[in-house]
């Protein structure tokens, strides 16, 4: 009796049959794709039907379960095999994006279908995004109007922001890339997405994902230049998309140079050594003097732990920047060169909270190691400085500028009393 009392439940009955039940479900996309080809024929090329008939399907057909049957016969008609061709045992429609008419108005309408789709199932977001992934992959197995069709789709899309500009992965595989599809697929793709927003809507998502400095990889390695990649696009009426790569290479290029010229004052090389690598790269990359001492200044400043206090960050500036005079030097040639250096400086003690009691000291050394000139100095303190910071750098500097005032009119007079 006692034994009895002690056993315990055990999980029979329903459940135990639910599972079994779950366990045989199999995927069979046959009878949703009957389903969905069915309402497509019926409603035909009336996109706004289409429209309806997906949204009202919804609540009877398992879209979430099929997401790629649906999204694969909306673009091709059915369901597609490996590598892009549709699969032969299967009914299909006529009714899709790949025998759309190719225009822009067209592709807008089909944009909007998939628009309300997923606005309506917002499930399907995740799955849209893998289905276009995969188009990408399979654009060699359509012919050249089904990959403009898509670009153009698909440069909406990212428009409007219904997908994220990390799709473009796919456009960089190797099998595509080195047969020129890939270069084709993204003018028709970029065309249409300024067309609905503008270069910085473009730029600006990009950068999001990391993509902005990748765009030289649409080309195989022995035409990934910032010269081909400008023809190509320009050629093709996307001179903004040029302008912008070309910007892009140019700021990865700095970012480059800097970093090197941190490790070599890091590593303590020899300042003469220096200066020439920093000419040959500066003439390299087509850089100005000013662009060149502002790398340098930053490269220079990168290289020390600071210290928390105001009074001990001074004097490790001045003895850092003394150390480095000569490299400074080598770049302040022009007068230019000088007031973007003086604006530099100004910018880094106020950016740099610590060093904001620095400001005249660090000039003053520059003017005693010939980095700076009183003409440069004058010329900053007159109407070359920025609003960052200006009532307190003014202010530091009034004493020393006034001393430079007066030597100037002491040498002038010096000079008249020799005539």
């Amino acid at each position: 009796m006692s034994n009895q009392k002690q056993q315990k439940p055990t999980l029979t009955g329903q459940r135990f049959k639910t599972r079994k039940r779950d366990e045989k479900e199999r995927f069979d996309p046959t009878q949703f794709q009957e389903s969905i080809v069915q309402g497509l024929n019926q409603t035909g090329s009336d996109l706004e039907a289409v429209a309806k008939f997906l949204d009202a399907s919804g609540a009877k057909l398992d879209y979430r379960r099929y997401a790629e049957t649906l999204f694969d016969i909306l673009v091709a008609g059915g369901m597609l095999a490996p590598g892009g061709s549709l699969s032969d045992d299967m009914t299909r429609t006529e009714f899709c994006l790949f025998t759309a008419q190719e225009d822009l108005e067209t592709m807008q309408a089909y944009a909007q279908v998939f628009n309300k789709l997923i606005r309506r199932y917002k499930y399907l977001e995740k799955g849209f995004e893998e289905e276009i992934k995969k188009l990408l992959l399979f654009l060699k197995g359509f012919t050249e109007s089904e990959r403009n069709k898509l670009a153009m789709l698909t440069g909406i899309l990212l428009a409007k922001g219904n997908i994220s500009a990390s799709i473009l992965n796919s456009l960089y595989n190797e099998n595509i890339v080195k047969e020129g599809v890939s270069a084709a697929f993204a003018v028709k793709l970029f065309k249409s997405w300024i067309n609905e927003k503008d270069i910085n809507s473009v730029a600006g998502s990009l950068r999001k994902v990391g993509m902005d400095n990748r765009l030289m990889e649409l080309f195989p390695a022995n035409k990934r230049s910032c010269e081909h990649f400008s023809k190509y696009f320009t050629d093709a009426g996307l001179t903004e998309l040029a302008d912008f790569a070309r910007n892009q290479e140019s700021i990865g290029a700095r970012k480059e140079l800097q970093k090197e010229l941190q490790e070599q004052i890091a590593r303590g090389d020899p300042q003469k050594e220096i200066i020439v690598f920093a000419r040959e790269e500066m003439n390299k990359a087509k850089l100005s003097e000013q662009a060149m001492i502002n790398i340098i200044w930053t490269s220079v400043m990168s290289c020390v732990e600071w210290n928390k206090k105001e009074e001990l960050v001074t004097e490790q500036a001045i003895k850092q920047l003394k150390q480095y005079s000569l490299l400074l030097k080598a770049f302040t040639s022009q007068g230019l060169s000088e007031i973007s250096l003086l604006l530099k400086i100004q910018e880094y003690c106020y950016d740099n909270i610590h060093f904001m009691k620095a400001f005249q000291k660090i000039v003053v050394l520059l003017y005693k190691a010939d980095v700076l000139s009183e003409e440069a100095i004058l010329k900053w303190y007159t109407d070359a400085h920025v609003a960052k910071g200006k009532s307190i750098f003014l202010e530091q500097m009034k004493k020393f500028v006034e001393w430079l005032k007066n030597a100037e009119e002491e040498s002038e007079s010096d000079g008249e009393e020799t005539d």
